[in-house]
């Protein structure tokens, strides 16, 4: 695992980007595993500068985000398909049949949905690099801590803590859903690239135990660790609670050279 630490959000969306652009480049078809949250919205505005310079495109790119309520329609402002729409899809050149969502809107049996979710990520070849965001009680995508790290896209009960952090977006007596369809840890563990971003102070407890504590299915993001390339990337305020922090950026200046000359990402 690869921890970066820079100074503060704008920068953590800059970073991701950089890279995420170095990897497009590269491989004009990626496939993308895409995340909602507030932290990546940033990124995503920085991306669709990038795009507007007319030095991106997102033409061959497919994507499949990590979760998606049930029970709310695709055309839900609260659905993480619109909130992909408002932030991304509709603003570069990507075809929304290149894009997924594990979408299950009213009177459909959410059961059925994982598997097919799966198969459609196994008919492109993969996630070739994941973006996730991490919740103040470790999950990723919807897996809640208990979650196995074995697991699935399947159905999840949200716990009582994301539905609290949650309801601030929702207006009073406003439906919030406390169900979602969210990748699975295997399935996300299984991308060839993954990157979590996280900033602020509200997130440095669990950003500890997801880099420096054991792996536990209480702590969902720490199931990271095993994964062989995945990045980290935080603001100050996210790493505050490192033991390690100053050797990560011990770790990130050597590897300065190495990044100039050869990129960040390996080729397998």
């Amino acid at each position: 695992m690869e921890v970066v630490i820079v100074k503060n959000p704008d920068d953590v969306a800059v970073h991701a980007a950089k890279r995420i652009v170095e990897f497009m480049i590269k491989k004009p078809d990626v496939v993308l595993g895409l995340a909602t949250g507030n932290t990546p919205i940033a990124l995503y505005e920085r991306l669709v500068a990038i795009y507007n310079e007319g030095k991106l495109s997102f033409q061959d790119a497919t994507t499949f985000n990590l979760d998606e309520y049930i029970g709310i329609e695709p055309s839900n402002p609260q659905s993480y398909r619109s909130f992909m729409n408002t932030h991304l899809f509709e603003k570069v050149d990507i075809a929304q049949s290149r894009t997924h969502v594990p979408e299950c809107p009213p009177g459909e049996n959410p059961r059925v949905i994982g598997d097919a979710y799966e198969q459609k990520i196994t008919a492109v070849g993969g996630i070739d690099l994941q973006i996730l965001g991490i919740g103040s009680n470790g999950h990723i995508g919807f897996n809640e801590p208990y979650s196995s790290l074995a697991s699935r896209t399947r159905v999840k009960t949200l716990t009582q803590q994301t539905v609290a952090d949650n309801n601030r977006l929702f207006a009073s007596g406003e439906f919030q859903p406390q169900l979602a369809i969210t990748m699975g840890i295997a399935t996300i563990l299984e991308a060839r690239h993954i990157l979590l971003l996280a900033t602020g102070k509200q997130k440095a407890s669990c950003i500890r135990k997801a880099i420096e504590g054991p792996v536990s299915a209480m702590c969902p993001a720490s199931a990271l660790q095993m994964h062989r390339y995945t990045t980290v990337i935080l603001d100050e305020d996210a790493a505050s609670e490192l033991k390690e922090s100053d050797y990560y950026r011990w770790v990130n200046l050597k590897h300065e050279s190495l990044v100039d000359e050869y990129g960040y990402f390996h080729n397998d």
